[in-house]
């Protein structure tokens, strides 16, 4: 056997490795999937734990299905995804945008650095009634609720992210008489990609988090105005309904990020 074929057999053998390593990791995650579900479902049933407390998958699928039919389950989740991706966009936008900013500025940075930190520290989410007050209880109210909670974390990774690109590379556009323009497109934002798809992972849950705090505090639709109203009346399965939700939507949410980044890296390497 010669030494191309004997590469290409350590090849497939390691992809063969790989697709196996991920069919095993699968299994696992649908296994889990199911054990917890089903455990659930038999503690309810044998009243291991309160029905009335912790509902059962069982309950929560029929009323699923009830609130399929009626159509207010697709009118609730249309109101929060819709401002929980705009929430989403703005947090990041605006996040990006101050970010690149500071670095364009080591003036503004200097002044604007411990306030960052500040506003980091600060809880978001005792703005909302602030926020209510000032812009109405309203959607614009909700979606800068879902954006401000993502907003300074943004900043603070990305402005990272541009600091920490090695100098050498503006250097050498330097040298080529490259502006401070042409280096941050041509080198520190290509080589911040990373940092910047990681704080959308990140941004995932936190616009998700704002979104459902906004509407606790103000709604009259969406999923967080269900988990709220579902306390009041005291109808959990409501209330889990809404959170498994949320959770499914955060999943679809992430795995398009990570579609992205996918993109990304693979035009970045090319």
């Amino acid at each position: 056997m010669n030494t191309n074929n004997k590469i290409k057999l350590l090849h497939d053998q390691y992809i063969s490795q790989i697709k196996k390593e991920k069919r095993f990791v699968i299994f696992y995650q649908l296994l889990i999937f199911a054990a917890f579900f089903s455990l659930w479902e038999m503690a309810s049933y044998f009243q291991w734990i309160d029905p009335l407390i912790f509902s059962s998958p069982s309950q929560i699928w029929q009323l699923f299905i009830n609130k399929i039919m009626d159509g207010s389950l697709i009118n609730h989740l249309t109101v929060t995804l819709t401002e929980t991706v705009f929430g989403f966009i703005l947090g990041t936008l605006l996040g990006t945008i101050l970010a690149s900013a500071l670095w364009w500025s080591p003036f503004l940075s200097k002044v604007l650095d411990p306030y960052l930190v500040i506003l980091n520290a600060m809880p978001k989410v005792a703005l909302g009634p602030i926020l209510i007050v000032a812009l109405g209880p309203g959607y614009l109210s909700i979606i800068t609720m879902g954006a401000i909670i993502s907003v300074i974390i943004t900043t603070i990774v990305v402005y990272t992210s541009f600091r920490e690109v090695d100098p050498n590379y503006a250097k050498v556009l330097q040298t080529f008489g490259a502006t401070r323009n042409h280096i941050f497109k041509e080198a520190i934002l290509p080589a911040s990609f990373p940092a910047i798809i990681s704080t959308l992972k990140v941004n995932v849950g936190l616009s998700w988090v704002g979104v459902i705090v906004g509407e606790f505090l103000v709604s009259a639709k969406g999923l967080g105005y269900m988990i709220i109203y579902g306390f009041q009346v005291f109808d959990f399965t409501l209330v889990l309904l809404s959170l498994l939700i949320i959770a499914i939507c955060a999943t679809v949410m992430y795995q398009l990020v990570a579609i992205i980044e996918k993109l990304l890296i693979r035009n970045d390497s090319n």
